[in-house]
C-alpha cells in the first residue's frame, strides 16, 4: 500500500478516518460509565466549534461548541503533551472532576482530534464518607462541640457532604425536607457566616439562592 493509500482509505481522508474511529471510542466509554463519566470527542480542525461528540453528558455542553484552553494549546504547540492524566477539573455547576486528555494526530504530526474523559468524583466522595460513618466509633458521646476559629468553605462543603452521606445519598438526591433541615442546620451552626456559603450550598444542593432563602423563612 502506498503512502497516499495510507492516508486515504476508499476516498476518506486520514484526518476524518481518525475523527471517525476516535467517535466509537467515544461512544463505547460514554455509554459504559453512564451519569458517571463524561467522554468528549474534540475535532482540532475547528476549535470554535470543536465538540463533535459528546456522551455521558455531566457539563451540559453540545455538538458545535468551542473547544477549551486545554484543546487551543494543543492546536497551537504540535510538541503539548499526547496525555494529559488525571488532572483536577470542575463542572460548570461546582462538581469537583477529575480529568484525562487524550491527544490523537496524524500521519503528519498534527493534532487533529482530542477525546476527554471527565469523571464525577462527587459521587465517589460522598460514598467514601458513607463507609467512613460506617466504620467510625465515637470514644464518648458529647452534646456539643465548640469551634473556636471561623468556618471554612471546606468545612462547609464537607458537612453538607456528610450530611447527605448518612442518609445513603448525594447533596442533590436530598428530598426537600431534608434539604431544609440541612439549611436549617447549617445556620444554627454559624456556616452561613461562612463568606460565599450561600453559593457553596446552591451548587452543592442543586438549588437556587431564592430556594435557599425560603427553606430560612418556611415553617
Amino acid at each position: 500500500m502506498t503512502g497516499a493509500r495510507r492516508q486515504e482509505t476508499a476516498g476518506v481522508p486520514e484526518d476524518e478516518l481518525l475523527l471517525r474511529e476516535a467517535e466509537k471510542i467515544v461512544v463505547a466509554l460514554g455509554r459504559m460509565f453512564p451519569g458517571l463519566c463524561e467522554v468528549v470527542l474534540h475535532d482540532l480542525r475547528d476549535p470554535d466549534q470543536s465538540i463533535r461528540a459528546i456522551e455521558s453528558n455531566l457539563s451540559g455542553r453540545e455538538v458545535d461548541e468551542p473547544a477549551t484552553e486545554l484543546g487551543l494549546a494543543r492546536i497551537q504547540d504540535p510538541g503539548f503533551p499526547d496525555i494529559v492524566q488525571n488532572y483536577a477539573n470542575r463542572f460548570p455547576d461546582g462538581r469537583p472532576a477529575k480529568s484525562t486528555s487524550v491527544g490523537i494526530k496524524n500521519s503528519a504530526g498534527q493534532y487533529v482530534a482530542a477525546i476527554c474523559l471527565n469523571l464525577d468524583v462527587s459521587l465517589f466522595a460522598s460514598a467514601a464518607r458513607s463507609l467512613n460513618n460506617l466504620v467510625r466509633t465515637d470514644e464518648q458521646e458529647q452534646p456539643l462541640t465548640e469551634t473556636l476559629r471561623a468556618r471554612t468553605a471546606a468545612e462547609l462543603r464537607a458537612v453538607i457532604e456528610e450530611f447527605a452521606a448518612a442518609r445513603g445519598q448525594t447533596p442533590r438526591s436530598l428530598g426537600t425536607p431534608a434539604k431544609k433541615e440541612l439549611v436549617r442546620t447549617l445556620k444554627t451552626s454559624g456556616f452561613l457566616q461562612v463568606k460565599h456559603s450561600v453559593q457553596v450550598v446552591t451548587e452543592l444542593l442543586g438549588v437556587s439562592r431564592a430556594t435557599v432563602y425560603n427553606y430560612l423563612r418556611s415553617p
